[in-house]
Order: structure tokens, then sequence, then C-alpha cells
């Protein structure tokens, strides 16, 4: 559960910003430990989502990355508080729009690339394009 800043009060997987000279990967293992103090020898990133908003120039990549090993114990932050789920009851209706699109996929073992215009709530989804893939995922958008 997301506690503060974007996406607060949504249930949402742990992530944020890469910070100036990082790479996206480390950036993920940063956050992860920030937002629940637990590492992982091994993150593999297996979506890449564009976000566009309404009246919005600016879009954003979100890199979504796997695990299935971690070392200690996921605990609340300032951030973010965990909560683990059955893959029956994810809660949907409490996170983003475009999560029952991508999340599937992802639980099914798939990689996968997509797109999502949003109205300016943030919560309406005006277009969305999303496929499973089985190549390895771009490095970067073509625009």
């Amino acid at each position: 559960m997301k506690k503060r800043g974007f996406g607060h009060g949504k249930f949402n997987g742990f992530g944020g910003k890469v910070e100036e000279g990082e790479t996206i990967l480390q950036g993920a293992h940063r956050e992860l430990e920030e937002e629940a103090f637990v590492t992982t020898p091994e993150l593999h990133r297996v979506g890449l989502l564009l976000f566009t908003f309404e009246n919005d120039p600016k879009a954003l990549e979100v890199h979504v990355f796997l695990t299935k090993t971690y070392n200690g114990e996921p605990k609340e932050s300032e951030e973010m508080r965990p909560e683990w789920f059955s893959y029956d009851a994810i809660p949907f209706d409490t996170m983003w729009a475009d999560d029952k699109y991508w999340l599937p996929i992802l639980l099914q073992g798939k990689r996968f690339v997509g797109r999502f215009d949003l109205k300016q709530d943030q919560s309406t989804i005006i277009k969305e394009e999303l496929k499973a893939i089985d190549t390895e995922l771009p490095s970067e958008w073509e625009l």
C-alpha cells in the first residue's frame, strides 16, 4: 500500500525514480531496499510500460522487474506498507487501473510491453495497447 506521493492509497509495486548516476536496475534494487527493507540477488526485467496523462506533456516509462527470492523480512516504511495477496484475491479495485491488464500476464510467467493513455484523473484509461512477448524487451521506447 502506497502511503504517500504519487499513487497514494493504492496497492502498488515497489519502485520510483532512478537517481542521477545509477542504472534502472540499480534504482530498482535501491527502491526495493528503501521501501520494504529487503534485498534480492536478482531482478529480472519482465515488462516495459509507457504511460501518458491527458494534458501532460511528459510520459512515464516504467520498467517492471520480478524476483522470486529476497533477503530479509518485508517491513513497513514511510513510503509503503507491504501486504501479500493470493492470486485469486488481488485487489485490482484499489490498484492502478492498468494493473488488471498486465499483472495477469506477469503472473503467467510472460514478458510484456504496453502503453496506457489515461485521463487527467489518472484512473480512466483512454486507450491501451498491451502484448505478451517471447523476445527480450527493448532497451528503450522508440517514439
